[in-house]
């Protein structure tokens, strides 16, 4: 199938209720992570009787701060979508990422969502039109409902095979 036949329309982009639900359970983990890692520096310093770590987080400026969280956000969202093109809120909704011509996005596309999503409050930007937001717009890829996009993909794979059965000779 030629990949640029294929067109992503309204019906099988998420919806705004499953971009919000992915932005709330995708937080989970994050905010997990640095509660984890907090009590890891603590309880490390117990073991050891060296807090240093434990010091040192707790004492970090704001800027640290928010360079040490985009940081992970952007892992987190360019490892999640380049291999698997969802991460667990997308899981949850059975929603994928896609490139706008309904091909797997590539490593770069994925770099440039995550990197996008340090753009403030490129979380509400989905809520201007039909399930886009920036990262979406700007890496030229779209959130679509998993089921409906196979269905349709391969149902165009199968007419695609009908048109060449007699073309073998």
């Amino acid at each position: 199938m030629q990949e640029n036949i294929f067109e992503i329309t309204d019906d099988l982009l998420a919806s705004k209720s499953q971009r919000f639900v992915h932005y709330i359970v995708d937080a989970i983990p994050q905010y997990l992570f640095f509660y984890i890692l907090t009590y890891l520096f603590y309880y490390l310093g117990e073991f050891t009787g060296i807090y240093v770590f434990y010091d040192y987080w707790n004492g970090i400026s704001e800027i640290e701060d928010l360079i040490i969280t985009y940081l992970f956000i952007v892992l987190y969202y360019f490892v999640m979508e380049k291999y698997t093109f969802k991460t667990f809120g997308k899981l949850f909704t059975k929603t994928i990422v896609v490139s706008i011509d309904g091909s797997e996005p590539t490593s770069k596309q994925i770099l440039q969502r995550s990197l996008s999503r340090c753009i403030p409050f490129d979380a509400f930007s989905f809520l201007g039109t039909i399930g886009k937001g920036w990262h979406d717009s700007l890496s030229n890829t779209c959130v679509v409902k998993e089921d409906k996009f196979y269905a349709r993909k391969n149902a165009l794979l199968a007419l695609e095979k009908i048109g060449q059965i007699g073309n073998d000779y």
